[in-house]
């Protein structure tokens, strides 16, 4: 072999060597820089981050993120992103809303098959259900949101048992709170027992109930651009038959059906707050329902 060439073989294997040994020395410092000895607890969408936030405030070594967009809504046919997909991947805890709400569960489970799933509904027994299909929104009903408080600091109690004592009595204390919130909202909002309401949102079904409201409910997908003539038709003639005075959709639903329904009824439109999307603050959903109520009250005047 020309020494040459010999040489120049011998210089490629060398540099070879170099670079196999600085990419592993880059990725074994990038994991390390992942790997910082934290918990990281990610939140399906915004009512569980912040079920979340209030549960792990002050916890010792967490990283808590939401995956979805805090103004995504709802998770019906969500499509995951490639910035989900990396929230997720080195994940140690995953919590959920349940009930097939986060129906790409799967999916990030292949991603990270080492990462806890925290399931808030398993103890939420008062569901409700249409064509055999469960509607997910659960914690719109105070009383269930209690349970997925508790079955979510359950669940990280067992997980990541460092933080035990803290996530005890957080969830203590928000339970707490949210039980005051329970009694003022059934006090101020008494008045809707019995009443009759066409509901444009399903997400409200479990509020609804809750305060015995008879709800009339039209399943739109969150859209209502997609209720048909005939549906539309339909609604108008039971809502004046039947005298039904109330409309009730998101503020942040297209109001254009409801608007129609109103102007040929009279029935007024009530633009509730279904917990779906805010702000970070962990008061979120007290003030969401505080909302609600000032909403109904100043409506039903």
């Amino acid at each position: 072999m020309n020494k040459y060439l010999k040489y120049t073989l011998i210089g490629i294997v060398i540099i070879s060597v170099i670079v196999i040994l600085i990419v592993l020395n880059i990725n074994r410092n990038n994991k390390k820089e992942v790997d910082d000895g934290k918990t990281k607890i990610v939140t399906s969408f915004y009512p569980m981050y912040i079920i979340a936030e209030n549960i792990t405030e002050g916890a010792n070594n967490i990283e808590l993120v939401n995956m979805a967009d805090v103004n995504v809504g709802c998770l019906h046919d969500y499509t995951l992103t490639t910035e989900d997909m990396k929230k997720v991947e080195d994940a140690d805890i995953f919590i959920s809303n349940g009930l097939g709400m986060e129906n790409f569960i799967d999916k990030i489970l292949e991603s990270n098959s080492d990462m806890q799933v925290i399931d808030s509904s398993v103890d939420v027994t008062n569901l409700i259900s249409d064509d055999n299909e469960v509607n997910g929104h659960i914690w719109t009903n105070i009383d269930n949101y209690i349970k997925q408080v508790e079955s979510v600091a359950e669940g990280l109690k067992k997980v990541n048992e460092e933080n035990a004592a803290i996530y005890d009595e957080n969830a203590r204390e928000y339970i707490e709170k949210l039980n005051d919130l329970k009694k003022e909202y059934y006090e101020a909002l008494e008045i809707l027992n019995g009443k009759k309401a066409v509901v444009l949102n399903e997400a409200f079904e479990y509020m609804g109930q809750e305060l015995g409201l008879d709800m009339i409910v039209i399943k739109t997908d969150h859209e209502e651009s997609t209720l048909s003539a005939e549906v539309l038709k339909n609604t108008i003639d039971r809502v004046k038959k039947e005298n039904i005075e109330m409309i009730i959709i998101d503020k942040n639903d297209n109001k254009s059906n409801a608007e129609t329904i109103s102007k040929e009824t009279g029935a007024k439109i009530f633009e509730l707050n279904s917990g779906l999307s805010g702000t970070l603050d962990k008061d979120a959903y007290i003030n969401s329902c505080i909302e609600n109520i000032s909403i109904i009250q100043a409506g039903l005047m």
